[in-house]
C-alpha cells in the first residue's frame, strides 16, 4: 500500500467513526504525544519535549471545550476537572522537566481512555442484542 492509499484509509476510518472511536482516538493522540515528550525529556530534547507536549495538551483542550454540561452535568463537571489537572501537570511538567507529572499525566489519560473503551464495548453489546431480538 503506498504511503497516499494509507493515509486516505486513515481519513476514511477517522469519517466514518462513532463519537466514543473518535474520542478514544484523540486519548490515544494525547497519550502518544505525551509518551514521545518524556522520553525526549529524558534525553534532554527540551524544544522537542515542548513541541510534543503543546500537541497533548492541544487535544486535551479540544476535549474539554467539547463537554456538553446539558448532557449530564454530574459527569462533565468530573471530566472537567480531570481534564483540568491534566492540562496542569502538562503545563507544570514542560515548565520544570518533570518526569512524574508527565507520567501522572499519561497514566490519568490512560484511565480514561480504557474506561470510554470499557463503555464502547458495552454499548455496542447492547445495540447487537437489541439488533438480535
Amino acid at each position: 500500500m503506498t504511503l497516499d492509499g494509507y493515509i486516505q484509509y486513515q481519513q476514511n476510518q477517522l469519517m466514518t467513526a462513532s463519537p466514543a472511536k473518535l474520542l478514544i482516538a484523540a486519548y490515544d493522540g494525547a497519550i502518544r504525544f505525551c509518551r514521545v515528550a518524556l522520553e525526549k525529556m529524558r534525553e534532554g530534547r527540551f524544544d522537542e519535549q515542548s513541541l510534543n507536549i503543546n500537541k497533548a495538551l492541544a487535544i486535551i483542550c479540544e476535549l474539554l471545550s467539547t463537554l456538553r454540561e446539558d448532557v449530564e452535568p454530574t459527569l462533565v463537571g468530573r471530566l472537567k476537572m480531570l481534564y483540568t489537572y491534566v492540562i496542569e501537570r502538562l503545563a507544570y511538567a514542560n515548565l520544570n522537566q518533570d518526569g512524574p507529572a508527565l507520567e501522572e499525566a499519561i497514566r490519568i489519560l490512560g484511565q480514561l481512555r480504557e474506561t470510554w473503551s470499557e463503555a464502547d464495548q458495552i454499548i455496542q453489546r447492547e445495540n447487537q442484542r437489541e439488533e438480535a431480538a
